[in-house]
């Protein structure tokens, strides 16, 4: 796997030019404020000394995900990035205007439903396409960090492109405590570089708006685990193992049959069984309560923490082997 035609010879991102055993910050100008403040989007390339596969870890590209940004920015804090082979692209934090709104969305756009973008359109079509053209362009595979959406907290997992056999084999060295396929969605980030013949693993740990400790050190750790794999980094640096991935081949959201306020009374990552009680909704009054049962044996692979509920809301996640 990516044993040929090896791309860090020489990185190039706007011009500059990064060489075999060079590093190098580069800030990509995004747009202005309206105040005229100038907002940069950085680029840290660390480029080792001999020739190897050429990865991707971006944070941020939605901008309200913070855990993805909180651990591509801790990976640089405790420096480790020590690449002695291949080359590491690493953009901590890619929709800044998101980021500072506390959204998801760029200007009301989704950046990742943007692809393949465009140098005239909207801000987040050109993020899109300034991304595909500069930087995507020197990779050979990515890892693309995100969390739940709001309130909705996803264990640690990786999805791959089911038909991508790269993606499935890096999800297996990745070894997130899940792993499942999960469709391409058209204009997404993923679906783009598959039709470049980019291998894209997507890790989801986490909600939005909140910092977990584990799921911020899941991610360090697997993504610690792809770079010591192909002999990137040190062998000597330790990862804590986990057991082996577990396998979700069936997935399925438990909606809300009844609004009110929601108690889960089971853990994300848990097995449940069928039949199970995994939560409660009681109306404001306590007139009735209602328990939702899982419908069948497997692992809540995400949960809804959120106590007020809607009819038809999602609430627990279920993944079956």
């Amino acid at each position: 796997m990516f044993e040929q035609n090896f791309k860090n010879e020489r990185i190039e991102i706007r011009g500059q030019k990064i060489g075999l055993g060079e590093s190098k910050l580069i800030k990509i100008p995004l747009d202005r404020l309206p105040t005229g403040t100038l907002i940069e989007i950085p680029v840290y390339v660390f480029n080792g000394k001999k020739l190897g596969p050429t990865i991707l870890l971006q944070g941020g590209l939605h901008g309200d995900e913070v855990n993805g940004v909180e651990l591509v920015r801790r990976m640089l804090i405790d420096k480790s990035y020590k690449i002695r082979r291949g080359c590491v692209i690493v953009v901590p934090l890619l929709n800044i205007f998101g980021f500072l709104n506390m959204s998801r969305d760029m200007h009301g756009k989704d950046v990742n439903r943007s692809f393949p973008g465009s140098k005239t359109g909207s801000l987040a079509s050109r993020m899109a396409y300034y991304l595909m053209k500069e930087i995507t362009n020197n990779v050979d595979f990515a890892i693309d960090f995100h969390t739940g959406g709001e309130q909705r907290n996803n264990f640690p997992q990786i999805r791959y492109t089911p038909k991508d056999e790269p993606s499935v084999q890096l999800a297996h060295v990745f070894n997130a405590p899940f792993i499942f396929g999960s469709n391409l969605i058209p204009k997404s980030f993923r679906n783009q570089c598959y039709k470049n013949n980019i291998p894209v693993i997507v890790y989801e740990g986490g909600e939005s708006l909140r910092l977990e400790e584990n799921a911020i050190q899941q991610g360090i750790n697997g993504t610690l685990r792809i770079l010591k794999h192909f002999k990137m980094i040190n062998d000597k640096v330790k990862v804590p193992e986990n057991s082996s991935s577990i396998h979700i081949t069936k997935r399925k959201w438990i909606r809300a049959k009844v609004a009110g306020l929601f108690t889960a009374k089971v853990k994300n990552g848990e097995k449940v069984r069928k039949g199970q009680v995994l939560g409660h909704i009681m109306d404001t009054y306590g007139a009735t309560h209602f328990s939702i049962k899982s419908p069948s044996e497997g692992y809540i692979i995400a949960k809804n923490n959120f106590p007020i509920i809607n009819m038809g809301d999602a609430l627990f996640h279920l993944g079956q082997v």
